[in-house]
């Protein structure tokens, strides 16, 4: 542990261990920081849609890295006035308006210039723009230097002239090397890991709309073998009965602490993983003793779909499958519609054919409303859905997207575990 008079970080590698306290410098001391005039864009700058020269915006700068999915090419545009925006190589972004504080390296030559509402900081010879760019992509910097300079407005934003005030605190060149090779490790790492989460996250969404058959057609494009035989299509209600009837509850019914049945409405509904849902358990009231009895015609049973008919976001027409205890919940009945299977059916399969774009396209024609939107209970029944009537089939297909659904789970935590260890870590290697 380092003595705590000294300014070193806690954790420091055991080779500089006894090497000099890290000094404080100001970020325009040691590098030249500026950005695009106001001026030179509307003057010089020409967006297209396609090209070579890309013109980096704020939304181009995210968690450290460039994304580049939506981007503007500034091919025609007059360069010889727009020689002070030109990037090069380990050129450092900032985002100084609106979304403030994001960053990231520029990682090669003649391809980039600035656009407006992000700065370029480019450091003099002996500084690392690793090292620099991971110190004040922390937490900690952002709540002690950049914070308190943020002008308040209506939005926030830095200027130039607060961006070079910024306080960093400087080891030797070594150690600053040493210290960005290591989290340009971990950065690879957990690009690696986000990669691969991402890869099996599409492979799951071609599954769902290869395994089910799309909209009118009585076969999915792609079949698990042993099974030939054309699936089943029917109205909603002729598969499905609407049991529970929806009773709201107030809060002096509800409490946090402990009980013997639980409430679920459509806010307990969470889109996980593009397109399998859960029911958040860890936020779900009980219902008090006093009330109990009323509701319990409203439980739920194993296999029952749980639908979001209204919300604001992507969950509305969305159905959690019920899987836990009988007897466990209830619907206290918020913009929520229970239906369950008129015949047994196989675990899972209709939790992911219902959530699939294939079926959840047909509700998107049918809701109303812009800010919230909403299905009716009739309009949902009248949908036409489409299984296999053999048991085997479904039961193959339920445990095949649930099998995938465990390993993105497991590509997931293995993901924020290491998002947290560099967390911990930018928090114990810099001041």
């Amino acid at each position: 542990m380092s003595d705590s008079k000294k300014k070193v970080p806690k954790r420091r590698f055991e080779e500089f261990s006894n090497a000099n306290d890290w000094e404080q410098r100001k970020l325009g001391y040691i590098a030249d920081v500026t950005k695009l005039a106001g001026f030179e864009f509307t003057k010089y700058v020409i967006y297209q849609e396609t090209g070579k020269i890309i013109a980096l915006r704020g939304l181009n700068v995210k968690n450290g890295n460039l994304v580049l999915d939506d981007i503007k090419y500034i091919d025609e545009s007059d360069f010889s006035k727009l020689k002070r925006s030109k990037l090069y190589k380990n050129d450092i972004l900032f985002t100084y308006v609106g979304t403030v504080g994001e960053l990231a390296i520029v990682p090669e030559d003649d391809r980039y210039y600035l656009a407006p509402n992000v700065a370029r900081i480019r450091l003099n010879s002996d500084s690392s723009p690793i090292f620099v760019s991971q110190m004040m992509n922390g937490s900690t910097f952002y709540k002690r230097i950049i914070f308190p300079l943020i002008a308040t407005s209506s939005q926030p934003a830095l200027s130039m002239e607060n961006v070079r005030k910024f306080d960093l605190m400087i080891p030797t060149e070594p150690e600053q090397q040493k210290i960005g090779a290591f989290f340009k490790q971990l950065d690879n790492t957990i690009a690696l890991h986000q990669r691969k989460l991402e890869k099996i996250k599409a492979l799951k969404t071609a599954y769902l709309s290869e395994m089910f058959p799309a909209e009118g057609e009585s076969k999915p494009k792609r079949r698990i073998a042993g099974f030939t035989d054309d699936w089943e299509q029917r109205k909603l209600m002729s598969v499905f009965e609407f049991p529970v009837s929806t009773n709201s509850l107030s809060r002096s019914q509800l409490n946090y602490d402990n009980g013997e049945i639980k409430s679920v409405h459509y806010g307990d509904i969470l889109v996980n993983y593009d397109s399998i849902l859960e029911i958040a358990k860890d936020r779900i009231p009980f219902i008090t003793n006093g009330v109990i009895d009323k509701y319990k015609p409203n439980l739920l049973e194993n296999g029952d779909l749980i639908f979001a008919d209204a919300a604001e976001d992507e969950t509305v027409g969305k159905a959690v499958e019920v899987d836990g205890k009988t007897n466990e919940y209830i619907v206290a009945g918020l913009h929520t519609i229970v239906a369950r299977p008129r015949r047994k059916m196989a675990k899972f399969f209709w939790g992911y054919y219902i959530n699939s774009s294939i079926y959840h396209n047909q509700l998107l024609r049918l809701m109303q409303g812009t800010k919230v939107a909403s299905i009716s209970k009739s309009n949902l029944q009248k949908t036409c859905i489409a299984y296999p009537d053999n048991f085997a089939e479904q039961q193959k297909l339920g445990t095949f997207f649930k099998q995938l659904d465990n390993t993105i789970t497991l590509h997931q935590r293995k993901l924020q575990k290491l998002q947290n260890i560099k967390k911990a870590y930018l928090n114990e290697m810099f001041i």
